[in-house]
């Protein structure tokens, strides 16, 4: 005897969304031209410069200066990650992500640890080594302070952001 069968499918619409906006890449130019923007450019553009002018040198003979250099490369890669996520408005595509709470831990997270590894930094360079690490750890040291208060400042945007998302 034939049987029959009813096949019902069904498409969610994190789908649909995802295969029709995946067509396009949106880029937002406004991005770079408002403060949290700037900030994050010279936080990789400065954070840049920490890590290069320590990597120039035998900074792994001093385990400080390794310290330095993993909270700088760490925060420098996961800010161009950011930026790039914020750059192709990405955070739109994936909205189960709470991007204001994610972006007040990063930042937050960046002044604390570039906070500590700058003090590190400044307190570990001494007259008595060679001069090439000396200009190189003591500029470092000037250039992770300057990064450690970009941070401040995005920490203190993200903030706003995150409490007026959680207002509403």
């Amino acid at each position: 005897r034939p049987r029959s069968h009813t096949v019902t499918t069904t498409s969610s619409s994190f789908t649909a969304n995802l295969s029709a906006s995946s067509s396009t890449l949106a880029y937002d130019r406004e991005f770079l031209r408002t403060l949290p923007g700037l900030l994050m450019v010279t936080e990789i553009v400065l954070g840049l410069l920490v890590w290069t002018l320590i990597a120039g040198t035998e900074y792994f003979l001093y385990p400080a200066f390794g310290w330095v250099m993993f909270v700088a490369v760490f925060y420098w890669v996961l800010t161009v990650f950011f930026l790039i996520i914020y750059m192709t408005m990405t955070y739109t595509r994936i909205p189960q992500v709470p991007w204001t709470t994610v972006g007040l831990f990063f930042n937050g997270s960046a002044f604390i640890l570039y906070l500590i590894a700058a003090i590190v930094d400044a307190s570990s360079v001494t007259k008595e080594l060679d001069s090439h690490n000396y200009n190189s750890w003591a500029a470092s040291s000037f250039f992770a302070f300057v990064v450690t208060s970009c941070y401040a400042g995005n920490t203190y945007f993200s903030f706003i952001s995150w409490q007026s998302r959680t207002l509403q």
